[in-house]
């Protein structure tokens, strides 16, 4: 099987979905829950290959890191959409305006039809089946384009769908920049992207030459905030958590950690032990994943270059130094301003900025004076604080005293706004998103609608003075 595909090739592969689509536009409840049903069986029956294709194009990735995070959250959500698919089926009663009875209103949904979904490469499996899952649910058939930076897990994650569904309904592709290009700009019926802001706006440039929509998954910097009614040995822990899974490399990942100013040092401290305590044997530990390769690994050197240039302080949160083969240790940066690269751009590796501040108001004004987050982090035991955080940021979701959490609840929408992304996906937002919302008026056999039709006279005079009342 040739796993890399050519430009050219694309347009077949979805001219062979959409006629397909067109012999049969819908599919009932039975024949979506079989399609979850043999992901399911996909994921679960090669999870061990999935982990080790993986890794290896990590050079170095947490086998427990990618069963906790991608393979467990993955059939997560396809148990979550069996489980409730046909109640998000079934057509939903509206309410009828009163001059209009006894005509009845209902919303029924419809599979849009032919969907593209380009996966990232730092959880190549979980942002393929995720979306996946919403588009079957939905009963579309689906074009995915893995990642070239994970090549081993894109390879076989093809040939898995190929072994297990006809193309008509699921076919997956692989190649470079170039076969990307080619791939946003086919007329799907909807387009999800997961990656960059920058890439974001190509891909939403493509997809509107052909007036498609999309579902836009990007990053930004989410931010921490450390209250003072929360203890910052516990916060420090929590934060550095979420910042050391899959080394930073996570869109949802804390970007960077607001403190009170007084609490700066003892946060440090905290994260130290948190980090020592993680990774016993930094320098040896198969717990610890690589960055992926020597761009993004020299991307982020360059990041930690410029803040110490312009006088920031990096403090070393491991004892033995750096581990081999693009193992960085996390750090964190002290004395960041917005003159550095580190506060202005998206980080997505193991580096912290802590910046300290004096009141709440202050911090939510530095959060506010930036793009609209992915993910915001509050941490506090005062529910005034929280609700303060809450309502007077606005961000893709929220956790409270803990971090990336969010993103694992099936039943709430994942997704961001405005730089950090557009629309939301995940359970029945993504049956959703995928789908045609229908708006559907059923006339009553008896109705008043002649009293209003011409030739308008006293009558429809009398009747309109109720109307416009």
């Amino acid at each position: 099987m040739n796993i890399d595909h050519e430009p050219a090739d694309l347009s077949a592969l979805f001219e062979r979905q959409r006629a397909a689509r067109a012999q049969g536009p819908t599919t009932g409840a039975a024949e979506r829950i079989a399609d979850l049903d043999t992901l399911e069986r996909l994921v679960r029956a090669n999870a061990d290959a999935i982990a080790a294709a993986i890794s290896t194009d990590f050079g170095g990735r947490s086998t427990h890191e990618t069963r906790l995070l991608e393979i467990f959250p993955a059939l997560e959500g396809l148990r979550h959409a069996k489980r409730h698919l046909r109640g998000w089926m079934r057509p939903q009663r509206r309410g009828t305006n009163l001059w209009f009875l006894p005509g009845r209103s209902r919303v029924v949904f419809q599979p849009l039809g032919v969907v593209g979904i380009v996966v990232p490469w730092n959880y190549p499996l979980y942002l393929a089946v995720g979306p996946l899952t919403s588009a079957l649910a939905a009963g579309n058939r689906a074009l995915v384009k893995m990642s070239e930076a994970a090549p081993r897990t894109g390879e076989l994650f093809a040939r898995l769908i190929d072994r297990h569904f006809s193309p008509e309904r699921i076919a997956v592709v692989n190649g470079g920049p170039e076969v990307a290009k080619a791939f946003t700009a086919l007329p799907f019926d909807h387009l999800l992207f997961t990656g960059s802001t920058n890439v974001g706006a190509e891909v939403m440039r493509a997809a509107a030459a052909h007036l498609t929509p999309v579902t836009l998954e990007l990053g930004g910097k989410s931010p921490a905030i450390v209250g003072r009614g929360f203890p910052v040995e516990e916060a420090a822990s929590r934060i550095l958590y979420g910042k050391c899974l899959n080394a930073g490399q996570t869109c949802i990942a804390p970007d960077y950690a607001l403190v009170p100013e007084e609490r700066v040092d003892a946060f440090v401290a905290a994260a130290r032990e948190t980090v020592t305590r993680l990774y016993p044997q930094f320098a040896s530990t198969p717990d610890y994943t690589a960055i992926v390769n020597d761009r993004q690994h020299q991307r982020l050197t360059a990041l930690l270059d410029d803040a110490k240039a312009r006088g920031a302080t990096i403090v070393e949160l491991t004892s033995g130094g750096e581990a081999a083969a693009r193992k960085m240790a996390p750090k964190i940066v002290l004395g960041a301003t917005d003159a550095m690269r580190v506060l202005r751009e998206e980080i997505f590796g193991p580096i912290l900025p802590v910046v300290p501040y004096r009141t709440l108001d202050d911090a939510i004004a530095y959060v506010n004076a930036r793009p609209r987050p992915l993910a915001l982090y509050a941490f506090d035991h005062d529910a005034g604080a929280i609700e303060q955080v809450i309502a007077r940021t606005v961000s893709g979701g929220v956790a409270v005293n803990e971090t990336i959490l969010h993103v694992a609840q099936d039943d709430l929408p994942f997704g961001g706004v405005g730089p950090s992304g557009m629309g939301r996906y995940h359970g029945r937002d993504g049956f959703e998103a995928f789908s045609v919302t229908k708006a559907v008026f059923y006339q009553s056999r008896f109705n008043g609608l002649k009293l209003f039709r011409p030739p308008y006279g006293a009558r429809f005079e009398a009747l309109a003075r109720h109307l416009f009342r």
